[in-house]
Parts: structure tokens; C-alpha cells; sequence
């Protein structure tokens, strides 16, 4: 090495051991320059700066570091020297409104300022736009707006402020044009199509969501794909959604790729009970287990199990009981172990409600069947939240556990979403005599309450009648339904039973839990009544003739062992009524049964038969005419209501008996690929029959019957339903009634 490089060497070695050399000095004084918004102290507190400290180079760079964190400065320049620390400083602008154009919908708007980083009152960062921009774009895309396009403009106030205005170009939403089901799928495209939640884009669909593209419905359809198969035994399926693809003038292709593998039964169940648990109560489990041994494998069936094991353990009275499950391939089939043991021990140390904006959170709360303070319970937590959802006033009812403030005790966060409880409806029904038309006016959470109001009016050739009534099916929060009801009618019935008759009613009742699915309906029944014959009518209508006042006393014993109240798929309900004179100017006694019984048949069909019977008998002479028994019009489709039983003349009087036996097949994939739509065929029979004279009397006892197809349509109107029946038997006195049908709308 030469002596002129050794000389350079030792001067850059020199140098950069000087300037390393840190430098520390104790802070005498603060002074901020080009600070206008952000004050002295507020520099200090977030930069943590003290008066008297030491500080070293590191130190400086430190603070430089916690100032930038703040967000409230765009450049930042320190220096210290001879004890007085100088920083120099530019504020970041103030973002005064973010603005979007473009979108008129106010809800969206609000979601999107909830959603972006930028928000108002905040420092504006310039980095953040871009992502803001994307996370806009998302949001947009989920609602089906794929070519949705976003511009940033940065207006600039005075003050050092901004607004920012996003211009928003939603496009034409994303129609899915196709639907692919690809790979070793070994079930057929139209049954997969009607598992999932996107469709195809027809012209029949205008009104449904699902034929847009949305990766969280996309996310879902995956799922319900993946347990779909699983409850088909294919254990180890896979599938993905491999591809979107957009065709020019059509839409978007949506390819769902499916591998679903081998299929595999339940070789062996079998449930390992902890040392710590005593293993008496879960033998019972035992025969459980082999019910299902050799089936094809299934979620839904080991599911079950599981909930007969929380029911189990729920009727035991053993709180937290928790288990596992432990799967293994063995061969072509597939082991399961279930693992019982004691679970974590927590309390509820608080609940909180959240989405109810008009329901009071006492209505919530009086669903729930835990309280604060209460252990916590799976169980119970999870008939909470369907005991919410049968409630019939929220669209969607989640909820989680979330940490307490000790390591034993917890937090349930329930969440609710509201829907429209309003209701308004019309109908009309169009057979052999005519048109009869129906309206109706309801609430189903009146005053935020859960309390169900509801009034209507039914008009006919014959008749005309109004009723309001009251409901509230938790009263005082202590889970009994008390209802009231008011009934006005005014009947014309000349030409087809002989008389005219004025009524005005009013009942007042409770329902309550008695035992476990047993529930008792007490209820009272005030009423008044005027009847006048017509000269041409019968001589034993005219004996009906008066005014009558009448007090009765009526109760109900059922027992409700359905797996849910609302679209049962599997149990029964069975209900006894009687109705006893307390004062009556004509007295009589009515006795009743009826019930239902659920079975799913298949996936696609739910089986029911419904059975109903009546009996109405005098105390102290002859059955009053309009106390007479006649078939509900929904026991008996495709026949008018009270034209169908014995007949005076030219007169239906009813009969002392009555009764319907139906059989319904409830059919919720018939039509996938339309609007959402429920349909029932249906096979109706039933009779009225015997008076207590015999005189001019038409008395048939042949059974009548019916067949017919019901349905319910979700239109952009509102719910369509509507029966096209045809009568089987029928005697020759009978009218019938072929279509009817109601539409209505939600508020």
C-alpha cells in the first residue's frame, strides 16, 4: 500500500469514529416552531419529553419516532444544542368532511365512513388514500358492483383543513350468467345447484340478490358445499371456488371445484368419559351410538349425538359438561371417539345486547335462560337464541363469549338484527258462490315490546266480521302468553241458512309452561248475540230466534314435542280444548282435538298429517244455531267456509260433530332455481255432521275430500300465498271453492 492511500485509509477510519461518536446533554429548555393546531404540551406529552433529562442521540431519534406515531405531523426536524432543544414541525392538514358522490343511499354511506381510515376530525395522511380507495371498492364489490370506480379529490381550506371527495361509479352490478361444477364431484350439477346460495341470472329473478356475485356468498356456498358432502359420507371432500371468469355481453362464469373423494360409514362411536366424571349417567348414550353404525358418515347425525349429550347432561343437572370429538380413518370406515369430560368452570358476569334499535333489551333479555351471575351453560345459551329467533322480530340473532374481567368469569354478547314487524294483507277466495275478501293489519313488536297487535276484516256474500286482538307472549317477562281479543260480525245468511245474526264478543287469556312442553290455556269469553229468523226459514230456525248473553270458561292442555315451532321437520303437537258455561242463556259444551305430526321423509320432502275433531253438545236443550259446529276453511281446502255439513232446506245449520284428517307433503327444493318459494300438495278429508232434530233435515254422512297444491311466494311486492284445490267427494249441497289466495307487504 502506498503512502498516500495509507494516509486516505486512516483519514476515513478517522472521520467515521468521530462522527459515531454519540453526544448527550441535559434538556434546559422546549421551543416548537411551525406548530399552528398542536400546542407545546401536547408535544411534550406524546413525544415524552422532561425538562432536566439526559438525553443521547438514540434518544433523539426516539422521539422523532413517537412524534411521527401521532399522525399529527408530515415533517419533523429536531436538533439539540447547549441544552435547548429546537423541533420544527409541519401539521398534517385536518380532514373537516369526507364526502362520497354518487351514492344516494344514506345506510351505505354511513358503513363507509365507519369503514375507512380517514375519517373526519382525524389528521389526513396521504398513504392512507389508496387504501381507503380499496377498501370502498370492496365493500362495493360485495354488493355485486365488480366495475365499481372510485376517484380521490383533495379539496384544501383555509386553516389548514381538507375535505376529501370520493366520486363513486357503482357500474351495473355483476350478474352471474353461469354456474360450473367441476372435478371428481360424483353428485349431480342440479342437486349441487340448489344446496348453494348464488344462482343464475334469469328473467323470473329480478327481484333476488343471489344472482349478483359476492365473495362472502361465494365463502358461504363453499361451506355449505363442503357439509353438504360430508353429510353424504364424503369425509374428506374439497372444494374451492377455482374460478371467476367474465364473459363480454354475458356476465361472470362461476366455477366451484369439487374433489369429493371416498365415501365412508360410522365403523365405531364410542364415548370416553373422564376419570374425574362418573360414567352411570351416559351409558344410556350406548344405544344412540349404534343406531347410526354402518350409515354413511354425517355431520348432521354426529351433531345430533352431541346434542343428545348436552340434553343428557342438561336433565342430569351436571353443569359444565364439555366435550370432544376425535375422527380416524380405519379402512373404509371411520372411528369415532367422543371425549366427555368436565369443562372450564365460568360464570356470565355480564350480557350484553347489541343491534336492537327499536326492541327493548328487556324483551331480549326476558328470552334468555341464563342470567348475570349465572354459570354458564351451552345449552341453555343456545335455546336462548332460538327462543329469540322464534320470536318472529329479528332477521338474524348471533352470539359470543367474550373475556371477563377475571380468568372465571365471562361476557355473552348477544347480537340482533332487526326486520320489518309490520304487516298488511289482502286476499280474496273465488268458488261456486262468489268472491269472499279478507284484510289485515298487524305489528309484531309494538312499542318495541315484542307485544303482537293485530286487526282485519272478512267480507262475503253472506257475512262481514272484524276483530283486533292483543298478544303478548312474554307478559311482565315472566314467559306466559296473555292475549285479547275483540270480535264484531254481522251475518246474512237468509238465503243460505235462514236467519240474520249480530255478535259482538270479547276473551281475555293466558298461556303458560305447566311442565316440560306442557302447556295450560285458561281463558275467558264474554259475548253478545242477536238473532232474528226469516220468514221463509224453517220452523226450527225460527225457535233460535232472541238475544243471548253468554259468560264461558275454556281451557287448553298440549303438549308441543316439535324440534321447532316454526317449519317443523320433526315431533308432534297435540291440544285437548273444552268450553264450559259459566252463564249462558242457551248453554252448551264444547270438546276438542286436534294436533300435528312432523317426519322428514327426505331432504326435499317434509311429511305432516294434521288431524282436528270437535263436538259441541246442549246442557239444557237443543244446540243454539250459531253455536253449531262447521270445518275451518284451511281444515278442509277447496270448499267454502260453513257450506259444507247438514242443511235445512236451502240452509246450513252446522252439526254437533266435526271433523278433518290431512296429509301434507312440504316440498322446499321444488323450484331452487325460482324466487324463494314454499310449496305444499296436500290431501284434505273431513265431515260435518248430526243436529238435534231431524225435521226437513239433509244430513249426508259421506266423507268429503280434496286435493290441492298450496304456496308461498316471496315477491318484491311482498308474501304471495295462495291454495288451487280440487274436491275428490263432495255431496250435493256442498259449495266449493277452488282458488284463494292473500298478498301482502312488510313496514
Amino acid at each position: 500500500m502506498s503512502f498516500f492511500k495509507r494516509i486516505f485509509f486512516v483519514f476515513i477510519i478517522f472521520y467515521f469514529v468521530f462522527n459515531s461518536q454519540s453526544y448527550s446533554e441535559i434538556i434546559k429548555k422546549v421551543k416548537v416552531l411551525g406548530n399552528d393546531r398542536v400546542s407545546l404540551e401536547t408535544i411534550m406529552v406524546f413525544g415524552d419529553i422532561t425538562i432536566g433529562s439526559n438525553y443521547e442521540s438514540e434518544d433523539i431519534n426516539l422521539l422523532i419516532k413517537k412524534l411521527y406515531e401521532t399522525t399529527f405531523f408530515s415533517n419533523i426536524s429536531i436538533n439539540l444544542e447547549n441544552g435547548n432543544l429546537s423541533i420544527v414541525v409541519a401539521e398534517n392538514p385536518i380532514i373537516n368532511s369526507v364526502i362520497f358522490e354518487g351514492e344516494k343511499a344514506k345506510k351505505y354511506k354511513k358503513v363507509l365512513h365507519e369503514l375507512l381510515v380517514l375519517r373526519e376530525k382525524t389528521s389526513f395522511l396521504k398513504n392512507n388514500i389508496k387504501s381507503d380507495i380499496n377498501i370502498i371498492k370492496e365493500f362495493y364489490r360485495n354488493l355485486g358492483f365488480y366495475f365499481v370506480k372510485i376517484d380521490a379529490v383533495i379539496k384544501e381550506l383555509a386553516k389548514n383543513r381538507i375535505d376529501i371527495v370520493y366520486s363513486i361509479d357503482k357500474g351495473n352490478k355483476a350478474k352471474i350468467s353461469k354456474i360450473f361444477f367441476i372435478g371428481d364431484k360424483k353428485i349431480r350439477d342440479k342437486r349441487l345447484s340448489d344446496v348453494i346460495t348464488s344462482q343464475e341470472s334469469k328473467v323470473w329473478k329480478v327481484v333476488s340478490k343471489n344472482v349478483y356475485l359476492n365473495k362472502g356468498r361465494i365463502e358461504l356456498d363453499k361451506r355449505l358445499l363442503t357439509n353438504y358432502y360430508k353429510n353424504k359420507g364424503f369425509y374428506e371432500v374439497e372444494v374451492s371456488s377455482s374460478n371467476v371468469e367474465y364473459s363480454e355481453g354475458e356476465g361472470f362464469i362461476l366455477t366451484f371445484s369439487i374433489n369429493a373423494g371416498t365415501r365412508y360409514k360410522f365403523k365405531k362411536i364410542f364415548a370416553n368419559v373422564s376419570e374425574s366424571l362418573d360414567k352411570k349417567p351416559f351409558v344410556s348414550l350406548e344405544k344412540d351410538f349404534n343406531n347410526i353404525i354402518g350409515d354413511y358418515y354425517s355431520l348432521r347425525k354426529l351433531t345430533s349425538l352431541l346434542e343428545k349429550i348436552d340434553k343428557l347432561s342438561e336433565k342430569k343437572e351436571l353443569q359444565f359438561i364439555n366435550h370432544s370429538v376425535s375422527e380416524t380413518l380405519v379402512g373404509n370406515g371411520i372411528e369415532v371417539k367422543i371425549n366427555i369430560f368436565e369443562g372450564q368452570k365460568f360464570l356470565i358476569e355480564r350480557i350484553n345486547i347489541v343491534g336492537n334499535s327499536v326492541t327493548n333489551d328487556s324483551v331480549i333479555r326476558s328470552e334468555l335462560l341464563v342470567d348475570e351471575g349465572d354459570p354458564y351453560s351451552a345449552l341453555l345459551v343456545n335455546k336462548s337464541i332460538n327462543r329469540l329467533k322464534g320470536r318472529g322480530i329479528f332477521s338474524t340473532v348471533t352470539h359470543e363469549i367474550i373475556e371477563g374481567s377475571l380468568p372465571d368469569l365471562k361476557v355473552l354478547k348477544v347480537s340482533v338484527e332487526e326486520k320489518a314487524t309490520g304487516e298488511i294483507m289482502a286476499g280474496a277466495g273465488v268458488g261456486t258462490d262468489g268472491t269472499a275478501f279478507m284484510f289485515a293489519l298487524s305489528e309484531n313488536n309494538w312499542l318495541g315490546r315484542g307485544i303482537k297487535v293485530e286487526g282485519g276484516a272478512d267480507i262475503s256474500k253472506s257475512k262481514i266480521s272484524g276483530n283486533l286482538s292483543v298478544v303478548n307472549p312474554n307478559y311482565n317477562y315472566t314467559g306466559n302468553v296473555v292475549y285479547s281479543s275483540l270480535n264484531i260480525s254481522s251475518t246474512d245468511a237468509k238465503d243460505t241458512s235462514g236467519y240474520e245474526s249480530s255478535k259482538t264478543g270479547f276473551s281475555l287469556g293466558t298461556k303458560f309452561e305447566q311442565y316440560e312442553n306442557v302447556y295450560l290455556s285458561p281463558s275467558i269469553d264474554f259475548s253478545y248475540e242477536d238473532i232474528s229468523a226469516d220468514s221463509t226459514a224453517t220452523a226450527t230456525v225460527k225457535k233460535m230466534e232472541g238475544s243471548f248473553t253468554n259468560v264461558d270458561f275454556g281451557y287448553g292442555i298440549s303438549l308441543d314435542k316439535r324440534n321447532q315451532s316454526f317449519q317443523p321437520t320433526d315431533g308432534y303437537k297435540t291440544e285437548f280444548i273444552q268450553t264450559l258455561p259459566l252463564l249462558q242463556d242457551s248453554s252448551s259444551i264444547l270438546t276438542g282435538l286436534s294436533g300435528s305430526i312432523y317426519h322428514a321423509m327426505s331432504e326435499n320432502v317434509i311429511g305432516s298429517i294434521k288431524y282436528y275433531a270437535r263436538s259441541v253438545h246442549g246442557v239444557d236443550g237443543d244446540v243454539r244455531l250459531t253455536n253449531r259446529l262447521f270445518l275451518p276453511s284451511k281444515r278442509l281446502r277447496g270448499f267454502q267456509a260453513s257450506k259444507v255439513g247438514p242443511v235445512d232446506g236451502d240452509d246450513f245449520v252446522g252439526g254437533n260433530y266435526a271433523t278433518s284428517l290431512g296429509f301434507e307433503a312440504a316440498l322446499p327444493n321444488l323450484l331452487p332455481e325460482a324466487m324463494k318459494t314454499d310449496i305444499t300438495v296436500f290431501l284434505d278429508t273431513g265431515n260435518v255432521w248430526s243436529v238435534d232434530y231431524n225435521e226437513s233435515l239433509e244430513d249426508s254422512n259421506k266423507i268429503r275430500s280434496s286435493v290441492g297444491i298450496s304456496a308461498n311466494v316471496f315477491t318484491m311486492v311482498g308474501p304471495l300465498s295462495f291454495t288451487l284445490a280440487q274436491d275428490i267427494t263432495k255431496a250435493s249441497t256442498d259449495l266449493t271453492e277452488t282458488f284463494n289466495f292473500r298478498l301482502g307487504t312488510s313496514f
